[in-house]
């Protein structure tokens, strides 16, 4: 059976560009909190000292964006400028100006609604045009790629112990990463663990090392799946004082890939965080994981990907397409159609069922936007697992020749 190797990687709340993603969507909270028809486009940078916050934002709340910086920064932990920034005393620059007419007109009063229809989930089009993926596989009980889980789980572990006071020396960026060995489709083992952790100068690399091994792996990567070829390294450049964006730039939107599935599975290119959930770009994607995530829980498919395309001001996807890599249960066909039999994928209606015009994602801006239990998040639940189960099952009792040339069984 073929061996190979998938390397996904996570970042920690003070990791630059994830700094920026949770002050995108602060003021995205904040603002949702008094207009939940607000529409906002935000973006963050980062530097030594500097934070700006950019975009375009139509709204009649009035929050103190300055104010909210600043809070976020010291909730990470950058409350003194040897970490790397000062919320208290950083710089923060705005340049905001209000959203397009001529995109507000068409995300407004979709070419649906103008062309008569009086169905209420019409009246939205697409914020833009894109393409957005979601996956779902059976490799971990969130039905997750394994690699990006561990990774995520290994960050959140080291941010715990910095909290707790356990680890005092820990400062708030970092990053880590995790290489899984498989057997085929199947996991077999981890390869590579890497960690990296700003720290005070005071500590020794041999104590990190000593307190990662001892307090954190063990934490979170099953004891099965390690073994003595495992390699581990931390902090492998020997020191890591200088950190957050003082250390590198930070941007929101430069972290997509650890905001989803690790590389495991295709992303559109779109970034999520500031956007308020007319755009597509996060709103779709959350609603192509809850498809995927629902046809692999009803047994449909091991591992499935689903694709979603949107034309600026048209509410209904140009598109829609299955992929499960050859481990359906049924025909890829079926699947779409059962997909767009069962699931209402136009803007509004994922507003509606997800009830995202709530300041409910500055939470989702560090360690994943799916496969976060903890969260109990409305993409996130498998609530049409037994109805796609139940019609498949009626499928599968039809005659070969009249379900098509897709069937598998």
């Amino acid at each position: 059976m073929k061996k190979t190797f998938f390397t996904s990687e996570s970042v920690m709340e003070g990791h630059p560009d994830k700094l920026c993603d949770q002050i995108a969507d602060g003021i995205l909270d904040a603002i949702l909190e008094e207009d939940p028809f607000a529409r906002v486009a935000c973006d963050v940078s980062a530097s030594t000292g500097l934070i700006t916050v950019f975009g375009q934002i139509t709204t009649v709340s009035m929050v103190d964006i300055p104010a909210i910086v600043r809070t976020i920064i010291q909730d990470v932990g950058y409350t003194d400028s040897d970490y790397g920034i000062d919320g208290k005393a950083c710089s923060v620059l705005i340049g905001l100006d209000r959203q397009s007419a001529d995109i507000a007109a068409g995300v407004g009063f979709s070419l649906e609604k103008r062309l008569g229809s009086d169905d209420e989930a019409d009246q939205l089009g697409a914020g833009d045009q894109g393409l957005m993926f979601g996956y779902a596989c059976k490799e971990t009980p969130e039905l997750m790629p394994l690699p990006i889980t561990l990774a995520h789980k290994l960050a959140e572990k080291v941010s715990e112990l910095r909290k707790t006071g356990e680890l005092p020396y820990l400062r708030p960026d970092g990053k880590t990463q995790v290489t899984v060995e498989y057997a085929g489709d199947r996991v077999k083992r981890v390869e590579a663990v890497v960690i990296a952790c700003q720290h005070d100068e005071s500590v020794g690399q041999e104590q990190i090392r000593e307190d990662m091994l001892r307090k954190v792996i063990p934490a979170v990567i099953p004891s099965e799946l390690l073994d003595d070829q495992t390699k581990y390294f931390v902090n492998a450049t020997g020191r890591f004082v200088i950190g957050g964006p003082a250390g590198d730039s930070g941007w929101t939107g430069k972290k997509i890939i650890v905001d989803t599935y690790g590389g495991y599975a295709r992303h559109g290119g779109g970034s999520f965080s500031g956007k308020d959930p007319t755009k597509v770009d996060r709103s779709a994607a959350y609603a192509a994981r809850y498809v995927a995530k629902n046809v692999v829980a009803a047994g449909l498919a091991d591992s499935c990907e689903i694709q979603l395309a949107y034309v600026i001001g048209v509410a209904r996807p140009v598109s829609v397409r299955v992929e499960t890599f050859g481990t359906a249960s049924i025909g890829e066909d079926q699947i779409e159609e059962l997909v767009k039999k069962h699931f209402d994928l136009r803007p509004a209606a994922i507003i509606r069922d997800f009830v995202l015009r709530k300041p409910i994602y500055r939470k989702l801006a560090c360690y994943g936007h799916f496969g976060r239990p903890e969260l109990d998040l409305p993409w996130e639940r498998t609530d049409k697992a037994d109805l796609l189960a139940e019609e498949a099952m009626d499928l599968k009792r039809l005659p070969k020749r009249q379900i098509g040339d897709g069937f598998h069984g």
